[in-house]
């Protein structure tokens, strides 16, 4: 008998009335009410496990896949599906006779819907379990099924999100449609691409020394599902979506806790993981105020209060509308500091209840609570994409110390400059390149950043120290006995000059330069101290 009698002359586009469905889910979100709704519409259920027993325990028919197979489930589960009766029943074409022939010769009966959804690989690894737990929890039946169904998409419907589940039930009346089967392939195949690069992603990790740079892996991977779609890009016209990665348990704005406010912008996400990623950096109470993926004012200080203060002094005029990051929780006093002005959005690991009492008080302000700090020295990869690739690099985990730093003129810099000088040279690596930071007490007293020539960094800085200094009514500049770090080394000494002439006390910078002898020479000239990192803070 040939395909197109004994299925009525199907086509793969025609609407499909489902007679077989097999489900075996390890989220069983509605899958109780999804499972009878397909019996009451005359669908066979076949159903394996936790599943089966969950289905008929309330009373459904529920066949065993292994009475399908003839074959039990053996190793603790690993093997139930891999079995030509399942997976014949899912890849056959049902236009094609000598798929129908081979179905017939086997006795194998075709399936109409297969709903499965996977281990959660990603909760397994960042509940921090071992490695052979975490290897365990790595699902391959389930893939299986689901890039088979999804590749036979023609003849069959595969489901693996509940949300998905009302749509199905919605046309079994007149059919499923074509659309919605290749729909839902599509999404299964993100799924399973997704899954893959998860567990990709934690074996290379697993690899890793954090203590030695590794051989790059010979093939990138990344995914993960949509976060949230986003009105629009970093311009009206363009379009953007949010999308979470859930191997990465770090603490930030990915997977914080919005208590109040707009939803965020691409803007937004952009920014404030800036910011946050900066403030993780100091051990003292710290805040840092972004624009634009850049800071415009960093302090460390006793309270959280006092340090806002002092990172708003740097540039009050772009803090306007600006992201401010904690690395405390949110206080009162700080609440009532920060609200003083306009502020897009706040960033911190906690916030106390009568902070998002008066937080609450200005509707459109986003705030972010983290439950934590990131490490600011853990590897992690970065991702850009280029034209026909992309380019993937650590993070700049680098953390300088005292230890680290080479004194390279005659007069040495005292304990407090050294403190400056080490807080400076940390927010440079968060600063566009080039990058010029004037500290003073641990606050930042002048930002030069993502200019072309590293001379014009250093005068904008110093401009802005002015301008920020008459603001607060203070009779000279801010950079007047700061220290100032460069992100790398000064290629001519113009660029050293040009803060000495602000007011600095010390520099620091990498070193490295074919011109080193004449920035030193510049530095004992004004009687400046200096120190070479012999590591390079470029940011892009």
């Amino acid at each position: 008998m040939c395909a197109a009698s004994l299925h009525g002359g199907l086509h793969f586009t025609d609407a499909i009335r489902p007679k077989r469905a097999l489900i075996s889910v390890f989220d069983k979100t509605d899958i109780l009410d999804f499972a009878k709704a397909l019996a009451g519409h005359g669908i066979e259920l076949l159903s394996t496990g936790g599943t089966a027993k969950l289905l008929q325990d309330e009373g459904l028919g529920v066949r065993d896949v292994a009475s399908v197979t003839g074959f039990p489930e053996i190793m603790d589960g690993r093997v139930k599906t891999l079995h030509p009766a399942v997976h014949g029943a899912l890849l056959g074409r049902r236009d094609k006779d000598d798929h129908v022939a081979a179905m017939e010769a086997h006795g194998i009966e075709g399936i109409d819907i297969l709903v499965v959804n996977l281990y959660p690989f990603e909760k397994t690894i960042a509940s921090g379990a071992d490695f052979p737990t975490c290897v365990e929890n790595i699902d391959i039946g389930g893939p299986a099924m689901l890039r088979a169904a999804a590749k036979n998409h023609d003849f069959l419907t595969v489901l693996t999100d509940p949300a998905d589940y009302p749509r199905l039930l919605d046309t079994l009346e007149t059919g499923i449609s074509y659309e919605f089967r290749r729909e839902m392939a599509a999404k299964t195949y993100a799924l399973t691409a997704a899954y893959d690069s998860q567990i990709a992603a934690w074996f290379n990790r697993q690899l890793t020394d954090n203590d030695h740079e590794v051989a790059p892996a010979p093939v990138f991977v990344a995914g993960g599902p949509l976060g949230m779609s986003l009105r629009y890009g970093e311009n009206p016209h363009q379009n953007a979506a949010f999308y979470t990665n859930p191997a990465d348990p770090r603490p930030g704005v990915a997977a914080a806790r919005q208590m109040q406010g707009k939803a965020l912008s691409y803007n937004n996400l952009n920014d404030t993981d800036a910011a946050f990623e900066l403030v993780c950096e100091f051990d003292a109470p710290s805040v840092a105020i972004i624009k634009h993926a850049n800071p415009c004012g960093v302090a460390s200080a006793e309270t959280m209060a006092e340090a806002y203060r002092l990172a708003l002094r740097c540039d009050p005029v772009s803090a306007f509308g600006g992201i401010v990051a904690l690395n405390r929780p949110l206080d009162a006093a700080t609440a009532e500091e920060i609200t003083s002005i306009f502020s897009e959005v706040i960033i911190a690991p906690e916030a106390d209840p009568d902070a998002l009492e008066i937080t609450a008080k200005k509707k459109n302000l986003r705030v972010l609570l983290t439950g934590g700090m990131p490490d600011p020295a853990a590897r992690r990869q970065l991702v850009r994409t280029i034209a026909g690739g992309y380019l993937v690099q650590n993070n700049d985990f680098a953390r300088i110390t005292e230890a680290d730093l080479t004194f390279v003129t005659t007069r040495k810099p005292d304990a407090r400059e050294i403190a400056d000088m080490l807080f400076a040279f940390r927010i440079a690596k968060h600063v566009k390149s080039n990058a010029i930071v004037y500290a003073k007490d641990l606050a930042t007293a002048g930002i030069g950043a993502g200019q072309m020539s590293r001379l014009d960094s250093s005068r904008i800085a110093a401009r802005k120290a002015v301008d920020a200094a008459q603001a607060a009514g203070l009779s000279g500049p801010l950079t007047e006995g700061s220290v100032v770090a460069s992100d790398a080394f000064f290629p001519f000494a113009d660029g050293l000059i040009a803060a000495a002439e602000a007011g600095v006390t010390a520099v620091i910078q990498p070193g490295g330069s074919v011109r080193d002898d004449e920035v030193i020479a510049a530095a004992n000239e004004r009687g400046l101290a200096m120190a070479f990192t012999g590591i390079r803070h470029f940011r892009h």
